[in-house]
């Protein structure tokens, strides 16, 4: 066995190609190309050799130094946490998993390491990816399809066909979130009003949304639902949307999931804790765990959920799918694979 082991250890390189940033700021100009060693799997990690890895806004926000001073907890940094790839070696403790499998992860917060040919990922946020989904599909769920997911539980969305019929709407639905919220808003039965682009109004109502909004029009800045439905809830993709804006348009007691809180909505949020108000403003920090990752990466094999690909980028391209990112209008997700 330990013959086995060290066999598996040699063909594993030394060093790996990388992408990392050694400052706050810069943007994809703040992005270098680095040769680094290959890290190794402690207790309960599993060593990945990285196909495909998703970039989220909260990947560049983290560059732009806005969650200072928790992340990046130390520089230089390699970003990104969504990924899939191949197991090729297993720490101490690890019981489910062996070289071979072919898995979907989010890597430690803390730590990132996405942008590379080799990744560390905990056993706890691994699992395996059935031949039926693609690495860069899989790539896309953890933060944007769990954030969506979490996002419409907190409004009451129930998945085993118990739910009540909601109305829900989903700013910025062509995003990365958006176009998750869209799908599984759909699986879970509820009524979906969806905002975003003219550009992009048929592909969200393709995916289930019942009614669409062009959010540079009248009627989608105000966000009034075009049968004059209110809104048990609201997935709020977005920014730059007053309280104001969302108020006239809830039921008696609807709730904003906000997935991108700042510090004036969590101020708000809990005023109206305070004050008992009946609609409420919710920020939402997503909770990373293992079930979510295999329900989600179940209905991608089942069909009855797609990962949207907006673009493609090679990790020599890595700064330019950085920069897609960071423009704001991607329909679905920016992905970069690992092989050239």
């Amino acid at each position: 066995m330990a013959a086995a082991a060290a066999t598996k250890a040699a063909n594993i390189p030394a060093t790996m190609r990388a992408v990392q940033y050694d400052a706050y700021g810069g943007g994809a100009a703040g992005l270098k190309h680095v040769e680094v060693p290959v890290p190794s799997a402690k207790k309960n990690e599993l060593l990945l050799k990285l196909e495909a890895a998703s970039i989220n806004p909260v990947d560049w926000k983290i560059q732009k130094g806005m969650l200072r001073p928790f992340l990046p907890r130390k520089l230089p940094f390699i970003p990104v946490t969504d990924v899939a790839g191949v197991v090729v070696d297993v720490g101490p403790g690890v019981n489910g998993f062996q070289a071979g499998d072919q898995v979907v992860a989010m890597l430690n917060s803390f730590y990132g390491g996405g942008l590379a040919e080799y990744a560390v990922a905990s056993e706890n946020l691994t699992i395996k990816r059935p031949p039926e989904v693609s690495a860069a599909e899989g790539s896309g769920l953890p933060i944007a399809a769990a954030t969506a997911l979490q996002a419409l539980r907190a409004i009451g969305a129930k998945f085993d066909g118990t739910g009540k019929p909601l109305n829900v709407l989903i700013t910025a639905a062509s995003g990365g979130v958006g176009l998750y919220a869209v799908q599984l808003a759909k699986l879970a039965g509820l009524h979906i009003t969806a905002t975003c682009g003219a550009r992009n109004m048929e592909l969200v109502r393709s995916l289930g949304a019942d009614e669409a909004l062009d959010y540079r029009t009248p009627e989608g800045a105000s966000l009034q639902s075009p049968s004059g439905r209110k809104y048990d809830g609201v997935v709020h993709c977005t920014v730059g949307i007053s309280w104001s804006t969302f108020e006239p348009q809830l039921a008696t007691t609807g709730s904003v999931i906000d997935i991108t809180p700042n510090f004036t909505a969590i101020l708000k949020s809990a005023m109206q804790k305070v004050t008992f108000a009946k609609k409420r403003l919710v920020p939402l920090l997503l909770s990373p765990n293992k079930a979510d990752l295999e329900f989600l990466v179940g209905l991608l094999k089942d069909g009855k959920l797609k990962t949207l690909i907006d673009s493609r980028f090679p990790l020599s391209e890595a700064s330019k799918a950085w920069e897609k990112s960071i423009e704001g209008h991607a329909t679905g997700k920016v992905i970069v694979e690992m092989e050239d």
